[in-house]
């Protein structure tokens, strides 16, 4: 029976003190069970300790996004291959600096690429709240040296948002030679926007159970390699790929597979295709798509157009909730650049008509101090549903 060592990770700078036991994880001496040092540790019976894959170096918590969360287990393998192909995407091993909490699987490659690189990261202080002010202090703070060279970070879009909007933030953004964008969908207009003013951005995707981002601009890495199934399914395949979840034997043999040539791959429950140029093209969540009077919206295109026509609009998620009439409704909650500010569903309905289809446009938009997460970037779908509800 492997030993698995819970780790509590520190929100502050205080988390550079787990890097000692990432190193240990990484060599292969004693894997790790991250979570937030503010939470209580987690229940780790001992019948899941058994049958764990060789080399494992970390189980890491999923988001949640499609149920309760999982614990994917990656092997030291796993982590150093996805670190070695993104610093060969983004020129070179590189300095870094952590600016999303290090028990999710984002945050946590960070630290991970860092170790790879030989680079202390720097840190940006999440325990009051993202701000463009602290994150430009934070980026003054990381000076490459040795071999780590360049400089880079990862944001999810939210952030981005909050910095290309702040003169201080942009020009901190400006100084990095990468930006790994992720975690959710990034409005198309905020990516031109960030590209136009000289921000170096990589869109990426992936998730816990593929090591983090596996496909950059939608380009798999080096090892990684990509799928879409019959049925519109993202497969993700290739040598980041998770080795199945932590006491969760069925739902590691749906998920996970490895084909003839020892490939393991990945089912997701994302929708996507290939564009005129080859590029992965996610169009949403399979259980995302709304179904309203007989026709499928997908929620990331009236997403894209609410913050693309409608400069006040922060963030916004969209959602189907029942309707008597139509089947389902189109629901937006968003959040404002000014908190102040008012947004009415029949103004968002005016500037949208014409550029979205009739149904597609939402029949109720709630206006809410913050988008509930589940984690980095991530949306908690069903939190805002019940948001949605209960304002009607």
């Amino acid at each position: 029976m492997t030993a698995l060592q819970l780790l509590p990770v520190p929100a502050g700078p205080d988390v550079l003190d787990v890097l000692p036991a990432l190193e240990n994880a990484m060599d292969g001496r004693a894997p790790v069970l991250p979570y937030a040092a503010t939470d209580a540790p987690p229940s780790v019976p001992s019948h899941d300790l058994a049958d764990l894959p060789d080399g494992l170096a970390v189980t890491i918590g999923t988001s949640g996004s499609t149920g309760r969360p999982k614990r994917a287990l990656l092997t030291a393998e796993s982590l150093e291959r996805s670190a070695w192909a993104t610093h060969q995407v983004l020129g070179g091993s590189g300095a870094w600096l952590l600016a999303m909490p290090a028990h999710h699987i984002a945050g946590l490659q960070v630290l991970v690429r860092s170790v790879a690189a030989g680079a202390e990261p720097a840190v940006l202080d999440l325990r009051g709240g993202f701000s463009a002010e602290a994150f430009a202090a934070a980026a003054a703070s990381l000076r490459p040296h040795g071999p780590a060279k360049r400089r880079y970070t990862a944001l999810v879009p939210t952030q981005l948002k909050r910095l290309v909007d702040d003169p201080a933030g942009l020009e901190a953004l400006c100084g990095f030679d990468g930006v790994l964008v992720g975690g959710a969908a990034t409005p198309s207009a905020l990516v031109e926007r960030a590209r136009h003013l000289g921000v170096n951005l990589n869109l990426t995707y992936g998730m816990s159970e593929t090591a983090g981002g596996c496909v950059y601009d939608g380009t798999p890495l080096p090892v990684s390699r990509i799928h879409v199934d019959n049925d519109r399914h993202v497969v993700l395949g290739g040598d980041t790929v998770a080795h199945g979840y932590l006491g969760e034997p069925a739902l590691s043999r749906d998920a996970f597979t490895v084909d003839l040539d020892g490939i393991r791959w990945f089912r997701t429950d994302d929708l996507g295709h290939f564009d005129d140029e080859g590029l992965l093209v996610i169009d949403g969540r399979a259980d995302d798509v709304i179904n309203t009077g007989g026709l499928k919206v997908n929620p990331g295109v009236v997403e894209d157009a609410i913050t693309r026509h409608l400069d006040d609009v922060l963030d916004v998620v969209v959602v189907g909730l029942p309707d008597p009439e139509w089947g389902e409704s189109v629901c937006a909650a968003v959040t404002l650049v000014d908190p102040t500010g008012h947004l009415t569903t029949a103004r968002v309905r005016e500037r949208l008509r014409g550029i979205l289809p009739d149904a597609a446009l939402p029949r109720r938009v709630l206006v809410l101090p913050v988008i509930p997460q589940r984690g980095p970037g991530k949306p908690d779908r069903s939190a805002i549903r019940r948001a949605v509800q209960g304002s009607a």
